[in-house]
C-alpha cells in the first residue's frame, strides 16, 4: 500500500540521516550537529511510530475492534507531536545555552555539506509523504511529514549558525537562528496535536465536509422527509456518519433501502472511507393527513 511504503522511506531516510550526522559531529567535534544527530535519532523512532500504527491502522475490524483500527493513526500522530513539541523546546534550551559558549568546529565545510544533504534529503521525503498523506488522507502520515519538516528548518537553522560563524566569527548568530528555528518547529508541533486530539475525542468532521452530507442528503427530498440526529466522527483515514431519516410510513421496506444504499453509495463517493449507518424512521402522519407544504401531500396534488 502506499501509505505503509511512504512510512517505510521515511524509516530508511531517516536511520541513514543519523549514521551521516553522528559521523559528522564526531569529525568536527560540532556539539550543534551532534544535537542534529540526537534529533534525527527522535524522527527515527517516530517513523517506525508511524509505520507500525499504519500497519495497524488498516487492519479489518475484528470481533474486539468493531469500528476499525483507525485510532492506530490518531494515536501515532500525538506520539510524533509530542517529540515535535520536545524538539523545539530542546533545540531553544540548545541555542540559549550556546549563546553563552563559543563552539569550534574542525572542518566547517563537512558540517555545512553534511547540514545542506540534510535538509535536501528531508525536503524531497517531506514533500513526499505530504502528497502521500493527502491522497490517503492519513494523519500518521502529515505527522510524520511535518516532524521531517522540522527538522528540515532544524538543519537549515544550525548550517546557517555555522556559516554566519565562519563568515563573522560571532557565535551569538548561531543561537539566534536557533532560536527562530525552534518558534517554527513548535508552531508546526502544536497544530498536529490539535488534529490528533480532535481525532481522539471523536470531534465533527470539519464544517466542509459536513455541508457535503447535508447536500446529498437534501438532493434527495423527493424520497425523504427530513433527516435529524447527524452525528460525524473521525478515525484515522476513516470517516464515520451516523443518521435518521424519516420516510413516508406508506412507504415499502423495499423502497426505504434502495434510497438509503443510493445515499451511502453517494457519501462514499463524494467522502473517501465512509462507514454510513442509517436509522430510518416512519413519518407521523399518515399520507392523507399530512401538514401544509409536506412532500407526500404535494405529490398527491
Amino acid at each position: 500500500m502506499k501509505k505503509e511504503k511512504a512510512a517505510l522511506l521515511s524509516v530508511v531516510s531517516n536511520t541513514i540521516l543519523v549514521v551521516i550526522k553522528l559521523a559528522a559531529g564526531i569529525l568536527t567535534e560540532s556539539i550543534s550537529i551532534l544535537s542534529e544527530a540526537l534529533h534525527s535519532a527522535t524522527d527515527l523512532f517516530a517513523s517506525f511510530v508511524a509505520y507500525a500504527s499504519i500497519k495497524k491502522a488498516t487492519m479489518p475490524a475484528d470481533s474486539e475492534h468493531p469500528f476499525g483500527h483507525g485510532k492506530y493513526e490518531n494515536l501515532s500522530a500525538l506520539a510524533e507531536s509530542i517529540l515535535i513539541v520536545a524538539a523545539a523546546l530542546l533545540i531553544a534550551y540548545e541555542a540559549v545555552k550556546r549563546g553563552f559558549t563559543e563552539e569550534m568546529i574542525s572542518f566547517p565545510s563537512l558540517a555545512l555539506a553534511v547540514m545542506g544533504i540534510s535538509a535536501a534529503v528531508n525536503i524531497v521525503i517531506s514533500t513526499y509523504l505530504k502528497r502521500i498523506s493527502k491522497e490517503t488522507d492519513s494523519i500518521a502520515l502529515e505527522a510524520d511529514a511535518k516532524h521531517l519538516s522540522a527538522d528540515v528548518y532544524s538543519s537549515l537553522g544550525v548550517f546557517a549558525g555555522i556559516l554566519l560563524i565562519v563568515i563573522t566569527g560571532y557565535h551569538v548568530f548561531d543561537s539566534l537562528a536557533a532560536l527562530v528555528v525552534s518558534g517554527l518547529i513548535l508552531y508546526e508541533g502544536l497544530s498536529i496535536t490539535r488534529k490528533s486530539i480532535h481525532g481522539l475525542l471523536d470531534t465533527v468532521l470539519p464544517e466542509d465536509e459536513v455541508k457535503v452530507i447535508h447536500d446529498v442528503l437534501e438532493s434527495y427530498s423527493k424520497d425523504v422527509k427530513d433527516f435529524h440526529e447527524l452525528r460525524t466522527r473521525k478515525a484515522g483515514s476513516e470517516r464515520h456518519i451516523d443518521l435518521h431519516l424519516t420516510v413516508c410510513s406508506n412507504e415499502r421496506i423495499k423502497e426505504t433501502h434502495e434510497t438509503m444504499d443510493n445515499i451511502e453509495k453517494e457519501l462514499s463517493g463524494r467522502l473517501s472511507g465512509c462507514n454510513v449507518i442509517i436509522h430510518p424512521e416512519p413519518c407521523s402522519h399518515l399520507a392523507d393527513q399530512c401538514p401544509a407544504g409536506c412532500y407526500w401531500e404535494k405529490t398527491e396534488d
